[in-house]
This record gives C-alpha cells, structure tokens and sequence, in this order.
C-alpha cells in the first residue's frame, strides 16, 4: 500500500511540475510575425474604403489613396512586391477588432493615436499629422465650439472627434453614424448643424463641395497618424518602425503627399500641414 500511494504521489508530483511550468511562445505561433508574413508571402493591411483621399476604392474597385500607396511600399519593402498584399475595408469601430482577430496584420485606416488606444494596439512611427476640425454649411458657418451647444453634430463611431465632443461639449447632440459617406451624407441632407472629424480631409471635402467650409480649422490637440499592430507583436513593430525611418530619409512621404493628396487639397495646404518627415 505505502508504495502505491508512493507512486500515486510522484504522478501528482509530475502532473502539478507540468502544469505550472511556463510554455515558450514561439515567433511561428504569432500569424503576423514579420517570420510569419514572409512565409506566408502577402501583406494583409486593413484600410478604409470610403475616405476620400485616404482610402476609397475607385470607379473600377480597386484601393487608392495615401493609405493604400503606403501600404504597398511595405509590402514591397517586406515582400519584395507591392502586389503581395491584401486590402480589407473596415469602418473606423473595426479596426481594433481586425487586429485583435488576426484578421489583418496591420492597420493603414488613417488610424490616430490615443491614449485609449494605445493600451489595446501598439503604434508604429507616425506618418501624418491632424487635428478635429468641424465643417458646416456656408450660409450658417459654425466657427466656434460653444455655437454648437444644443445643436446636433455629426461624427463617425469610433473616432477622435466623437470622444473629443463627448468628454469637452457634453451640451452637443451627437449624430453617430457607422461609415466615412453615411456622416457626409447627412450633414448634405441638413441632418444637423455640422460635422467633425479630421481637418485634413475635410479640407479635401470642402474642395468638391464649395457650398460647405471648415469653419473650425483645429478644435483640440494636434495628433499623429500611425500604422496600428497588434498588440505584443513586437517583431512587426521593430519592422514598421525601421522601414519608416527609411522612407522618411528617402523623401517618401512628400511624394507620397504630391502623388495623391495634392490633387485634392491644392494649393491651401502644404505638404508640411500633413506630412510628418521625421522620425526619432
């Protein structure tokens, strides 16, 4: 009996040692390692599909814009090919689901960093700069935060301007739609007074549609523009950051900025504006 219940003892032994030992996470378990991605040879980025100059799909339904021109230069760079990439169209709510699901390994949906965020993705080197900016019709120009004190605005779930005006203008009505083209569908059917979200491509906006102006330029702080990752994915992270310290030095960025905002902004903004040219 003594060595039955002996032996019963180092199999409990053995059982508990197992069960408390610490298991190696491996490069190869992570589906968007840098490892991973080169062995799997395409580049899955998730991108807007509907922001005009940053990311929107054309008349034949392929993905243009700064995000896109981005995005293909890292997979070149990574791959040896922009072609070896792969585009999923997300709303702004999604994006942190889509990496958080491995569904893509990064994303290029001119993503702003945010403290909230930033403790659930980590962010790569920043690519662009922005602020809120707020856009109304002309004949009834908002140009001050406090005019919208019990008037309805519009914004995009899951954005900056919609955090910002919940916390700073709680007195602001906000009409909160899910897509880039429902919010700006609204503001032209009179839904409500005005509309935020980022200065820059409100800019481009007001450019096809005289009627409105950017009535607030800037409303907050200045923030950044940056490639989210995974959170924990430190080898993509390492990657992203590397190559762009590269292109800044090689003056990718502005040409990025001539090649496919330029034509939408003119010549009111600089490339300066937008563009952020160093990186530590």
């Amino acid at each position: 009996m003594k060595k039955i219940w002996v032996g019963i003892l180092a199999i409990l032994a053995i059982g508990l040692a197992a069960s408390f030992t610490p298991k190696t996470v491996h490069a190869e378990s992570n589906p968007s390692s840098v490892s991973a991605i080169k062995k799997r040879g395409t580049l899955k980025v998730a991108v807007f599909g509907d922001l005009s100059p940053y990311g929107y799909l054309d008349a034949k339904g392929n993905n243009q814009g700064y995000d896109i021109y981005l995005a293909k230069r890292l997979a070149k760079d990574l791959l040896g090919d922009e072609t070896k990439i792969q585009f999923t169209v997300v709303n702004a709510e999604e994006r942190v689901d889509a990496l958080k699901s491995n569904k893509v390994d990064l994303v290029l949906a001119n993503f702003t960093k945010t403290p909230e965020r930033k403790r659930v993705v980590d962010f790569a080197s920043p690519y662009m700069k922005v602020g809120i900016g707020v856009v109304s019709p002309k004949n009834a120009e908002i140009t001050k935060a406090k005019q919208l004190n019990d008037k309805k605005l519009i914004v995009t779930k899951g954005t900056t301007a919609e955090t910002y005006f919940t916390k700073k203008y709680p007195d602001v009505n906000l009409e909160k739609y899910e897509s880039k083209s429902q919010q700006f569908q609204a503001l032209t059917d009179g839904r409500a007074q005005a509309l935020a979200d980022d200065n820059t491509y409100l800019y481009a906006w007001t450019k096809e549609n005289p009627d409105y102006t950017v009535g607030i330029k800037e409303v907050g702080e200045v923030s950044t523009i940056n490639p989210g990752i995974k959170k924990g994915n430190k080898s993509l992270l390492k990657w992203v950051n590397k190559d762009i310290k590269k292109l800044n030095k090689e003056g990718f960025f502005e040409k990025a900025y001539n090649e496919t905002l330029k034509p939408f902004f003119g010549e009111d903004v600089k490339p300066s504006d937008v563009i952020i040219t160093k990186t530590n």
